[in-house]
């Protein structure tokens, strides 16, 4: 049962991508699909990417296990913050920016609106080093998932997941990615459901009331509300998972595509929807790892420690029916696939549009730029395969520094760039800078210890929005304003 729902899931991917191929002529056409994106497919395409392995099992246990039911406000966080107000703020003013500046990439709106090439380089730079750990990493994840539920193992899982993700990416461009995203958005919304009723009407839980009740027996502060340090965990996380995607290239992406006015007004209800569901479902169902899992934290039988990591996978496999359980490993798989289809898009695009094209703008026409654009999805993919096959242990704790560093660079430029003409080159550069030595340094002080990483990119994502404006001001004249 398990790989024939394993088998349906991948059908209906090569299906999907061979149904209706995009025909895109330009790198543009193949990025944004004529910007033809609707309601339904931006915000399920904006959802899937949010969500991966990494907030779905590793976040949503280890806050589950270590602050109990206040959890929930995470996923009710990147709900209001990270998706209903990203929209408000952002998705209007980028379109119209994008679409009359003629840009596809953050890299080159960059160009565009503060009026250096060097800026682009920089930044398209910036995000192909950091992406390329951070791919690795959800590679490696969902594959050591897959070796424990399905026994398969683990260099087929990665190769298998590279080959279905580059498939689809290479043969149908944006459009087809937006096509997949909205299915793999309908798995994640039915397998989250199932997930919650099975946990909750499980014999540890009992239900919603007696759950907390047993997690109050546990400790009182895990079924009331947050103080002390668990105060400031819970909005540290809460602003890194919710005001990070802000200034993610792959995540402003899609709203580079969106149709028209009215598609933003519903995708906007339709993405906030989708993350109450998906973070708050999978939050909620972390919360209760210690009444399932008897308050004892699951053992990494391969280190022989205890992981927190393992809290929801070792749940999930205790109340859940076996082909539930295998629903649930393609339910993360789906997120997963989105996440990595949106990283290699933003990648790949990067090194193209605003590295090779800006670098030999003579020898690089649309038609070659295109086949580049394709070539380097694959590049890009083999890259990341390759890095998580060789099962570097720092791989995680840098893809932890990765994701605040790209979203502590490009926060501040980005936003001030879009919603007040007085930013100029000289606040953008600060932004970077910040972003770039504040995520570096701390690593290099640290020890690249993953577990500072999040409180890291808070500070350099709150830096970069206060000292944009203030350098900006401070440097008087006006950049090119676009």
């Amino acid at each position: 049962m398990k790989f024939f729902v394993l088998g349906l899931y991948a059908f209906v991917l090569c299906f999907l991508t061979f149904r209706k191929k995009n025909k895109a002529s330009n790198v543009s056409e193949f990025m944004l699909g004529g910007r033809r994106t609707g309601a339904w497919f931006s915000a399920f395409a904006y959802g899937t990417t949010y969500f991966s392995a990494v907030i779905m099992v590793g976040y949503a246990g280890k806050f589950g296990w270590n602050i109990g039911i206040t959890a929930v406000a995470i996923g009710i966080g990147n709900a209001v913050l990270g998706s209903w107000l990203a929209w408000k703020v952002l998705a209007r003013p980028t379109r119209e920016a994008t679409h009359r500046l003629g840009v596809s990439t953050m890299p080159s709106y960059f160009e565009a609106r503060f009026g250096s090439r060097a800026l682009r380089l920089t930044t398209a730079m910036i995000i192909f080093v950091f992406l390329v750990p951070y791919s690795a990493s959800v590679y490696q994840g969902i594959s050591y998932l897959f070796e424990q539920v399905f026994g398969v193992p683990f260099i087929l899982c990665v190769i298998g997941m590279a080959a279905i993700s580059a498939l689809y990416q290479i043969v149908g461009g944006y459009t087809t990615t937006t096509m997949v995203d909205f299915f793999q958005g309908l798995v994640m919304l039915c397998g989250i459901g199932l997930m919650v009723f099975f946990v909750l009407r499980s014999a540890p839980v009992g239900g919603l009331a007696n759950g907390l009740g047993k997690l109050a027996a546990i400790d009182p502060a895990l079924a009331g509300l947050p103080t002390g340090n668990n105060l400031v965990t819970l909005c540290s996380i809460v602003l890194l998972t919710s005001l990070g995607p802000w200034g993610l290239p792959q995540m402003v992406h899609k709203f580079y595509a969106i149709r028209d006015e009215a598609s933003i007004k519903r995708g906007t209800l339709i993405s906030t929807l989708f993350a109450a569901v998906v973070g708050g479902g999978a939050y909620l169902c972390g919360a209760f790892g210690r009444v399932v899992l008897n308050n004892t934290m699951p053992i990494d039988p391969a280190t022989g420690a205890a992981n927190v990591d393992m809290v929801v996978p070792n749940m999930l496999d205790a109340v859940l029916p076996p082909w539930l359980m295998a629903l649930i490993v393609v339910l993360v798989l789906s997120a997963s696939m989105s996440t990595l289809s949106g990283l290699t898009m933003s990648s790949a695009g990067a090194v193209t549009n605003d590295c090779l094209k800006v670098l030999f703008p003579h020898k690089l026409g649309e038609k070659r730029a295109l086949m580049l654009m394709r070539t380097l999805c694959l590049l890009f993919v083999a890259v990341s395969v390759g890095i998580a096959l060789s099962k570097i242990k720092a791989i995680v704790s840098l893809m932890s520094f990765s994701w605040g560093t790209i979203a502590g660079c490009f926060l501040g430029p980005f936003l001030w760039g879009l919603r007040d003409k007085r930013t100029n080159l000289a606040g953008a550069w600060s932004g970077i800078a910040v972003g770039l030595l504040t995520n570096l340094g701390g690593a290099a002080v640290t020890g690249f210890n993953g577990a500072f990483a999040p409180l890291l990119g808070v500070i350099s994502m709150l830096l970069s929005l206060i000292i944009v404006p203030i350098v900006s001001r401070i440097a008087g004249a006006k950049s090119k304003q676009a």
